[in-house]
């Protein structure tokens, strides 16, 4: 199960309960918490893109979130864990947000490795005015919230395969734009004290975690729960910087803004805040029973390589994974060396000057995200319209306009600032760059993030001239 825009701090068990979670608290008490959980990249679509094929996202040309200009979608020469588990006679099924390829049958669910899909393949829904693709069909929407709609499908796709073998994604749209939930909920928020923006963001929040509970109820009823793999975590961070046209009347981004554990950053950003990320998973034939907690560094490319070792399933032939196998890590067999790992996001084109990032053991390497302005007042034209097809692309697809074959708007940016250096065993909040005290350290990892970069973005280059031809 995944949130879209979840933060640590939207935990309850590690925001003193001023949001109620009961359900992942409860995961949480029984399971494995993963505390040094990294996400694949601070924005969603690649993020999805690296725990589905186990691969830095760029190499796959999904680089961001622009699902009108397929730049959201992975190569079709990527093998999914989905793939990977139906090849193994898996049912397999996904339910809620896809955004790994939007307007093109050829990126759809059903062609990446899930046999079943109920969900929308955009990077957003309205919670209440939704359609939903059913394996390629529309249903129209019925005006129940659409977490219970997910769940509801998630339970369904459970009970209709309890005597199968089954890999199930849900991927939840909470607590992600538009900022919606049932009143109830909110005005319980808000007679806490809390704002009304916050109480919104909780109540998306609450909705998702009793779907959860839900879920988990199901499968005890099966009397699946001894020997399935419960996993949750988030895509990025919080949204701290919500689009104007997704925000509720009255209302503006900043009203969104709460408690984050002391993460410097949120989503977008490589700073903790917007990659770091709890993973709860419980599995009680296959892993310590009880509270525990796991301190090893995890990257989401690590979960194809580690779920299939644990289904004792061979990985299909394809691209070289940059994932390893920490099932003995989780069960405490083996010790722990935790490879190097990248993160680079930013506006098109990609730069490894900006908003890029590497982990070296306890030691970080930051290069902060570069402001940036468009080239022509034509590019800045490009920008709305682009906001504008979104929206008709979600509430109006009858007046939707394809952006495919519109060239990238130009931008500029300033100049790069020095790069960054972080201890996070001692400064997990990023408060201290310690670069001018360690020079030699941040020349290496600027070498090696640099080199890095240099490699996936070779991939990434003919990964999107294959997606954009086709």
């Amino acid at each position: 199960m995944m949130a879209d825009d979840m933060g640590y701090g939207d935990f309850g068990a590690f925001n003193n309960g001023f949001v109620r979670t009961p359900n992942l608290d409860q995961l949480i008490s029984e399971g494995t918490c993963l505390s040094q959980h990294y996400a694949g990249s601070p924005i969603c679509s690649p993020s999805r893109a690296s725990f589905l094929t186990g691969r830095y996202p760029q190499r796959t040309g999904a680089v961001t979130f622009a699902e009108l200009r397929g730049l959201d979608r992975f190569s079709l020469r990527e093998v999914t864990i989905a793939d990977n588990f139906q090849a193994a006679g898996y049912s397999t099924g996904m339910v809620g947000k896809w955004h790994n390829g939007a307007i093109d049958p050829k990126y759809h669910p059903n062609a990446r490795g899930f046999s079943e899909f109920v969900g929308f393949r955009g990077g957003w829904a309205d919670y209440y005015n939704w359609n939903l693709d059913v394996n390629g069909s529309i249903r129209p929407g019925d005006g129940r919230y659409l977490t219970d709609v997910l769940t509801e499908e998630a339970i369904f796709f459970m009970k209709r395969h309890a005597n199968d073998p089954f890999f199930l994604t849900v991927t939840f749209n909470a607590p992600h734009a538009p900022m919606q939930a049932p009143e109830y909920l909110i005005d319980a928020y808000m007679a806490m004290g809390l704002s009304r923006g916050i109480a919104i963001t909780y109540a998306m929040i609450e909705s998702m975690d009793t779907g959860v509970g839900r879920i988990v109820q199901a499968l005890d009823d099966l009397s699946l729960s001894d020997n399935t793999i419960i996993m949750f975590t988030s895509d990025n961070g919080p949204d701290f910087k919500l689009r104007p046209d997704v925000v509720p009347e009255g209302m503006d981004a900043s009203d969104f803004i709460r408690f984050n554990c002391g993460f410097r950053g949120a989503k977008t950003s490589v700073y903790e805040g917007g990659i770091r990320l709890p993973m709860i998973m419980r599995w009680p034939d296959g892993l310590p029973e009880g509270a525990r907690e796991l301190n090893d560094f995890v990257h989401f490319v690590d979960w194809l390589p580690t779920l299939l070792g644990a289904a004792n399933i061979s990985k299909l032939d394809g691209p070289p994974i940059d994932g390893i196998n920490i099932l003995p890590a989780l069960r405490g067999e083996a010790p722990w060396v935790e490879p190097h790992r990248f993160w680079q996001w930013s506006e098109m084109p990609p730069s490894v000057t900006t908003n890029a990032s590497m982990r070296d053991g306890d030691w970080k390497l930051v290069r902060p995200r570069l402001a940036f302005r468009f080239a022509t007042p034509l590019d800045e034209e490009y920008a709305n319209r682009y906001v504008a097809a979104d929206h008709d692309a979600k509430y109006s697809p009858e007046r939707y306009t394809s952006l495919m074959q519109d060239p990238d708007p130009e931008i500029i940016r300033d100049d790069p600032p020095e790069p960054e250096l972080y201890n996070i065993a001692s400064d997990y909040g990023e408060n201290t760059n310690l670069a001018s005290e360690y020079p030699e350290r941040t020349r290496v990892m600027v070498r090696e993030l640099e080199t890095w970069f240099e490699e996936v973005n070779a991939e990434r280059i003919t990964a999107q001239q294959e997606t954009l031809a086709r």
